[in-house]
């Protein structure tokens, strides 16, 4: 049976009915800036909300602005899940780190906050995420992190510079070729998603501001 959630509080409801399509915060500003027309969660959807209340205690605002169509929320949220929490040879924190350092040059206000938040509470360093936030250059990296974030920030702001030497510099920092694959697929990721953001005037969830600190 299809779900869906309540426009206030982002919880889903007991009875089935259409997901909101311009869902609002709890504080009850809007999630984006598009009214869209509404759309029904599949079943697979419908659990996976329950999960991340479960889990989060909250369902991120992401994930609310994509529920006006459900085949791009599951394409979103499959490819989200793929690239930031499946097995790779980078960390969780490293991974969260890339979608910050890029979200920095992109000024994307939804990514900087839930994912500034992320790498907060994966380093246990509140700093580290400011200075992330803020520019990845300041923070006291090692050698590892500094070339993904450097390499990260290039193939945002000029992908068409992106040359062997570049690829050779995170070789030699300790990544293997399919590591770099994972660090231009979550670049590229992060990058598509920071501009759909910047298009909707996309609002994070609250809760972020306050995590881990």
């Amino acid at each position: 049976m299809a779900g869906t959630v309540t426009k206030s509080t982002g919880r889903k409801a007991s009875a089935p009915a259409k997901a909101a399509a311009n869902p609002a915060t709890p504080d009850d500003e809007p999630i984006i800036a598009l009214k869209l027309p509404a759309g029904e969660l599949s079943p697979a959807m419908t659990a996976y909300f329950q999960k991340c209340q479960d889990k989060l205690g909250f369902i991120p605002n992401v994930l609310m602005a994509y529920a006006f169509d459900s085949a791009k929320l599951e394409a979103f949220a499959a490819m989200y899940n793929d690239l930031m929490l499946a097995p790779s040879g980078l960390s969780k924190l490293e991974r969260e780190m890339i979608a910050v350092a890029v979200s920095a040059q992109n000024r994307c206000y939804y990514c900087l906050t839930a994912h500034g938040a992320a790498v907060r509470q994966y380093s246990g360093n509140p700093l580290l995420g400011e200075q992330i936030v803020m520019n990845h250059r300041v923070a006291r990296l090692d050698k590892r992190q500094r070339a993904m974030l450097d390499f990260a920030v290039k193939l945002t702001n000029t992908p068409a510079e992106i040359e062997e030497p570049d690829r050779d510099t995170l070789r030699r920092a300790g990544f293997s070729d399919r590591d770099i694959w994972d660090i231009a697929a979550i670049t590229g990721f992060f990058n598509m998603s920071n501009r759909v953001a910047a298009a909707t005037d996309m609002r994070p969830n609250p809760v972020y501001h306050g995590q881990a600190r």
